[in-house]
């Protein structure tokens, strides 16, 4: 990874936390120690990051396949 694209990914990391904290203060999810604030973020993670994640990395080589089957 480039500096500049590490740069970019701090920034999204960055919002995307900010969102994610959002969240968890409008669920009341408990985040008074560490240990609560790795569940709450786990948990997060695992409903909105992964599945999307997940989602572009299966279209990216669902394109890859194709490209090869075509060419």
């Amino acid at each position: 990874m480039t500096p500049e694209q590490h740069q970019q990914l701090q920034g999204h990391v960055s919002e995307i936390a900010k969102l994610l904290y959002t969240d968890a203060q409008a669920k009341g999810l408990p985040m008074g120690n560490l240990s609560e604030i790795e569940m709450a973020v786990r948990s997060q993670l695992l409903r909105h990051v992964s599945p999307e994640l997940g989602i572009f990395l299966s279209k990216q080589r669902l394109a890859q396949t194709q490209a090869t089957h075509e060419g």
